[in-house]
């Protein structure tokens, strides 16, 4: 298998303070695991392209667009040898758009980047370059709904880049496959309506963003909300996988899978209060990729969401990189 790497410097660059768990220190506790693993030099390492407005706008509202453009803080001079985490640290302040989401002086590039790989890797795997690909990006994007970004999103990556291969390369079937400890509800809300995407997923729930239940699943037959009481470990897991998911994504026959990996339901990880370990993690990159296999050439892009545990989160993407490049 050949499985592409995407990242870009200034997904480092984005932050929302020392405090804030969705840090630049998850990529590089990313790369340093991959290192350690052994498996980094049987990548193929790209650096991501930006994003254009007119494939962000395939989701996201001119106003959604304008609210994270128009509100970047100016950033100040940086010093010679700054790394960038230095260089983001000294920033004019930070613009809040929610409780939780904070814009600094690199977040608009930033987005555009992760957005921009997402894309990338896209036309790669469609192209037949690449098998299938991992975009090691932030910030993360499953909750940034078309109108707003919230919950630590600013761009919808995953929704961005299924767009772009429904209306640049007019597939006609995508699936999407969630797995963060949070419901992907801007996602969700980007293909309310679309028979063409169906979206796969579990997540804790009573939880954040409190969605993708009772009222609030506006989707039915294009959606498979699974929602787990916390403390529910990964047998479970597999077991929903295996009879909710899979039958979906059979009947759905995807031309291209798109998975938000997010690995916060990992059972070190404070965030949430699921029970998965590196091997649940790797057992349903397999499964997603026998289903690919199947109907789509194996055409997978699976872009980095959730995970806040520095060490879980290097492990558990080694253990779902290795899966996606047929290592484990």
């Amino acid at each position: 298998m050949k499985t592409g790497f995407y990242t870009h410097p200034d997904c480092k660059r984005h932050e929302m303070g020392s405090w804030h768990p969705e840090s630049p220190a998850r990529l590089q506790a990313i790369e340093d695991q991959l290192i350690a693993s052994r498996i980094d030099g049987l990548l193929d390492y790209r650096e991501a392209t930006s994003a254009d407005l007119t494939e962000i706008a395939r989701v996201h509202s001119p106003g959604a667009i304008a609210l994270i453009r128009d509100n970047v803080p100016k950033p100040r001079l940086a010093l010679a040898g700054d790394d960038p985490g230095a260089a983001a640290a000294r920033h004019a302040g930070y613009y809040p758009l929610d409780g939780d989401t904070s814009l600094n002086a690199y977040s608009w590039r930033a987005a555009l980047q992760a957005a921009g790989a997402a894309i990338a890797a896209t036309d790669a795997v469609i192209a037949g370059d690449l098998d299938n690909a991992f975009c090691a990006i932030r910030p993360p994007g499953h909750h940034a709904r078309p109108t707003e970004p919230m919950g630590f999103c600013l761009f919808n990556n995953v929704a961005i880049a299924a767009r772009h291969a429904l209306d640049v390369y007019g597939l006609q079937r995508v699936a999407i496959v969630d797995f963060d400890v949070h419901h992907g509800n801007g996602t969700e809300e980007a293909f309310i309506d679309e028979p063409r995407v169906l979206m796969v997923s579990f997540f804790q729930h009573p939880f954040y963003p409190y969605t993708g239940v009772g009222s609030d699943a506006r989707i039915h037959r294009n959606a498979v909300n699974v929602p787990v009481p916390a403390y529910t470990k990964g047998d479970a897991i597999r077991q929903l996988v295996s009879e909710q998911w899979l039958p979906a994504l059979h009947a759905h026959r995807p031309e291209m899978i798109f998975i938000s990996a997010g690995f916060d339901a990992h059972a070190e990880d404070d965030i949430g209060q699921l029970g998965l370990v590196e091997s649940d993690y790797a057992w349903i990159t397999r499964q997603i990729m026998a289903i690919a296999k199947q109907y789509a050439h194996g055409r997978i892009v699976s872009c980095l969401e959730g995970g806040y545990n520095l060490s879980a989160l290097g492990r558990s993407v080694v253990a779902h990189v290795k899966a996606l490049a047929s290592l484990d």
